[in-house]
């Protein structure tokens, strides 16, 4: 039942487990001067008070238009219940892959529920639940904060940053050392990727050079580089091609693969086929990839320290 609530009784403390995004939140801003807040907050109704679960954009707008009295919806209770609920939920919201993984770490650290609980209660499998609190315990404080605050993107730590970390084995603190170096900059998420390549496999000169703040000239340096087609032939040129496109589709393979708005016989007939395709072939491919990737892995470092 939504109910009309004074703002300034609104408990923030799970403020730190949803993400910022200043684009949207400025948008959703104007879109409330305009016609007000239309969907309720939600929260958790305990004795002592009402802990805010989602809304938190609402919110912040709503304070900085002086709007005192906002619609609120409880999801429970209690605290572990109403959490639960809202990642049952957020199949249809944009509760993001991470901020999942933060609220399942709530629920693991503070309410001490373990992998099996969680997966019950949430009608999910153990492996679901173990993925999420994987990314949480292999994130530094400095990068879960960077993220969270919108000042560096998820979507490169996920599928950029973390494949350094199990592949080349890389430290948290060279990590965290680069997180700090490129966020706040207003980078593309294509220019965070370029230099996190260079940073990582090129040489200690060209790392000093990011981690000093020489960003652009560093950017420039790499694009200079990889892009000039005068030094690629035909045949090459058509395989970076085709290495971009297998990048670009196997990363929304992997971010839409969970997705459970997927229903309907014809589909899971058709996607059964496919993937029985895929994969007879994925372990030519991705032996080939490895060799590729292993002869081009010392030009590439020779490239950067140049």
């Amino acid at each position: 039942m939504v109910e009309q609530v004074e703002i300034s009784s609104l408990d923030l403390r799970y403020q730190d487990c949803r993400m910022r995004c200043p684009g949207a939140e400025k948008a959703l801003l104007l879109s409330i001067l305009d016609k007000g807040i239309r969907d309720p907050l939600q929260g958790i109704d305990t004795q002592q008070c009402r802990i805010l679960l989602d809304g938190f954009k609402r919110y912040r707008c709503a304070n900085k238009l002086g709007i005192g009295i906002v619609p609120y919806s409880s999801l429970s209770s209690d605290e572990a219940t109403g959490i639960i609920e809202l990642i049952r939920m957020s199949n249809a919201t944009s509760l993001s892959i991470l901020e999942q993984a933060k609220l399942i770490d709530e629920l693991k650290s503070v309410h001490k529920m373990s992998n099996s609980e969680i997966a019950a209660h949430l009608e999910k499998s153990k492996a679901w639940v173990s993925v999420r609190a994987g990314i949480i315990a292999e994130m530094s404080e400095c990068v879960m904060k960077k993220i969270f605050n919108g000042h560096f993107p998820v979507y490169v730590y996920m599928y950029t940053l973390r494949q350094f970390i199990r592949i080349n084995r890389i430290s948290k603190a060279d990590i965290d050392e680069f997180v700090t170096a490129v966020s706040g900059k207003n980078l593309s998420i294509r220019d965070i990727e370029t230099l996190a390549h260079g940073y990582f496999k090129g040489s200690e000169d060209f790392r000093k050079q990011i981690k000093n703040g020489n960003i652009s000239w560093s950017l420039s340096r790499l694009k200079d580089r990889s892009a000039n087609p005068t030094d690629c032939t035909p045949i090459e040129r058509t395989m970076l091609k085709d290495l971009e496109i297998v990048q670009k589709y196997m990363q929304r393979v992997i971010s839409r693969s969970s997705d459970t708005r997927y229903k309907s016989n014809s589909f899971f007939a058709q996607t059964n086929l496919i993937t029985a395709g895929i994969l007879r072939q994925m372990e030519i491919f991705s032996k080939a990839v490895k060799e590729l990737h292993d002869k081009s892995g010392q030009a590439s470092s020779d490239l950067s320290a140049s």
